[in-house]
């Protein structure tokens, strides 16, 4: 059984290694670094969400994989690849694809021009409250992004951010009713974290609600960083799901 796994915003490849090497021997994995990262080419000029379907096509076709898994921005790129790609099955954990607005995107903008001028802990200040992740004073998070950014993981994140703001604006692009992905006939499992923001639970239901072949799940204890981490209760729930093993609650 093989899957290509596509990964997230502001994050590399290298994050999901733990869940390959927790998977092996039930799931052979496949990690890709999408465009503008580790040596990759850079995004091209009028760049959309369709340059990275071509790109895992690409993967596809040299893996021979049919089943594919995508994580936060990765969720909207196989979901719009499922649309033109013949695939088996596809799994979403806390996927953005944006459906009826549900995805908050207000804070965009702002965050756009702290990136356009170069001021990174401002633009992640902006973001961690647009995504309802940091309810505290302004001033109070933009210092705590600058410790952040001091950090292995979040000098990578900075570094790539200004990249990252074309693929924040291709949610906002792409946004429009469920019933534009109910052509979707992959197998698919629609994952959000427990701990995660409730919008994804939100765009998922609604997601399963047109879709032929799909169902959702709420990960126990579960944040967003949860494909990284590749605790039991993921990993079990990929390879069950993959295999075909009868559906049960993910344990805790």
């Amino acid at each position: 059984m093989d899957l290509v796994v596509v990964h997230g915003g502001a994050i590399t490849a290298k994050y999901y290694e733990p869940l390959a090497k927790r998977l092996k021997g039930r799931v052979d994995v496949h990690l890709y670094n999408r465009r503008g990262r580790a040596g990759e080419p850079p995004k091209p000029p009028g760049y959309t969400v369709d340059d990275e379907v071509a790109d895992l096509a690409t993967v596809l076709e040299r893996t021979g994989a049919r089943n594919v898994l995508g994580h936060s921005y990765g969720g909207l790129v196989v979901m719009r690849a499922a649309l033109e790609l013949d695939l088996d099955s596809i799994i979403l954990y806390d996927g953005t694809v944006n459906v009826d607005s549900v995805f908050p995107t207000a804070y965009i903008p702002q965050m756009r021009a702290y990136v356009d001028a170069g001021d990174i802990p401002r633009a992640i200040a902006v973001m961690s409250s647009g995504l309802q992740l940091n309810a505290l004073p302004f001033g109070v998070r933009v210092a705590i992004s600058r410790l952040f950014l001091k950090t292995p993981v979040g000098r990578m994140m900075g570094e790539l951010l200004p990249g990252t703001m074309l693929e924040t604006e291709e949610i906002i692009a792409t946004d429009g009713p469920a019933a534009q992905y109910a052509g979707v006939t992959a197998r698919t499992l629609l994952v959000a974290g427990a701990r995660s923001g409730a919008y994804y639970r939100a765009m998922n239901e609604k997601l399963a609600a047109v879709m032929p072949d799909a169902r959702t799940l709420v990960l126990p204890r579960s944040a967003h960083n949860a494909p990284c981490i590749a605790r039991p209760n993921f990993t079990d729930m990929v390879a069950g799901f993959l295999t075909r093993a009868p559906a049960k609650e993910p344990g805790h």
